[in-house]
């Protein structure tokens, strides 16, 4: 086997404008990102008409308009293709309920999210309503809960990226779920 491959100083040639960096990181995130999305996708409807290996062509094809982002290191990119793929699966949810209107949501807990019926778009709508509203509440528990939710990040991946301890995390996430919740039910009985 070669030598380890800096991730971030990968990154850090994309940015600089080396065509070739994409190419020279695809194979050493392609795994997680696979894992991630497969992690997402799991928590999508059955049938649903993306797949696992097309929601991270699409993620790299938007990868590619984000060039002049000043990476950070390895957990900051993904970090943004979590950001990336929610927004991938929250664009496609909206497609589908613009054929579909007058679908009535369902509430689910977070935890419950992989078993989930057909009323995933809307519940996955819901949800990026309620995200917005506690991003601007708490930042920080907005970004953990799309680390995790959307990124399918580990309570100590989350803490990295977010430079907090994993204990931080772990209440944000508790407490983000609960206030969720709370304001998806208020959606839907409002």
């Amino acid at each position: 086997m070669g030598e380890p491959v800096d991730i971030t100083e990968i990154l850090k040639a994309w940015r600089a404008g080396d065509k070739n960096a994409l190419d020279k990181l695809t194979p050493q995130v392609y795994r997680e990102l696979h894992r991630a999305a497969k992690l997402c996708m799991r928590k999508e409807r059955d049938g649903h008409t993306l797949q696992t290996t097309a929601l991270i062509n699409e993620l790299y094809l938007r990868l590619g308009d984000l060039q002049g982002i000043d990476w950070q290191s390895r957990t900051h990119f993904f970090a943004v293709c979590a950001r990336q793929m929610r927004r991938i699966l929250i664009d496609l949810a909206r497609a589908r309920r613009s054929h579909k209107r007058g679908e009535g949501a369902v509430m689910i807990p977070l935890d419950e999210a992989p078993q989930v019926s057909a009323s995933t778009e809307q519940n996955l709508l819901s949800l990026d309503e309620a995200l917005k509203v506690l991003a601007k509440v708490d930042e920080r528990k907005g970004q953990v809960v799309e680390l995790r939710f959307f990124g399918g990040l580990s309570v100590e991946e989350t803490a990295e990226v977010l430079k907090v301890s994993p204990e931080t995390v772990a209440r944000d996430w508790r407490l983000a779920k609960a206030w969720l919740l709370r304001e998806m039910s208020a959606q839907q009985d409002g």
